[in-house]
């Protein structure tokens, strides 16, 4: 290509990049803030509650249990969660029966800080109707959130689980 040609193309790849940046939409106003405290609640969802959710597995899987944890705390689309599943094991270990799977979730909620829901679901062997209940069990701020309130939100959600099954 001749020095005029590209003189050509970097001035339209100039014009075009400029004329870009100007339709580009200024970010609303306070986004830097709200983006810095859902990166912060991720932060401690990851460093404070996942910590304490996996030993609590730990012992439900020590135990015969079925446990599981899940982090969400990387996504870019959705608010970060991190959740602790429980299968309590039902009668013999070589028994077919089993129960469904419950769920604690620690949610981010940028009006309220750390939500924490929990869905109970009964054994299909109890007789029940199979249907989830599943309700709010508390709200925190993202400051105020502590290992022990997230242990004592979990062993109360381990007893209502074990309670139902």
């Amino acid at each position: 290509m001749t020095d005029e040609i590209m003189r050509k193309l970097r001035a339209l790849l100039t014009a075009y990049a400029e004329l870009k940046a100007r339709e580009q939409p200024e970010p609303p106003a306070g986004h830097g803030a709200a983006e810095r405290k859902r990166k912060a609640c991720a932060d401690t969802l990851r460093n404070v509650v996942r910590p304490v959710l996996d030993a609590f597995m730990t012992e439900l899987k020590n135990a015969g249990h079925d446990a599981a944890t899940r982090d969400h705390t990387d996504k870019e689309d959705a608010y970060p969660s991190v959740a602790l599943s429980f299968t309590p094991r039902t009668r013999a270990a070589t028994s077919p029966e089993t129960a469904l799977a419950s769920a604690l979730i620690f949610r981010y909620e940028p009006r309220r800080g750390i939500l924490v829901q929990r869905s109970v679901k009964p054994s299909p062997a109890k007789g029940r109707v199979v249907t989830a209940t599943g309700d709010r069990i508390g709200t925190i701020g993202v400051d105020a959130v502590s290992p022990q309130w997230v242990e004592t939100k979990t062993l109360a959600f381990i007893e209502d689980v074990l309670k139902t099954n």
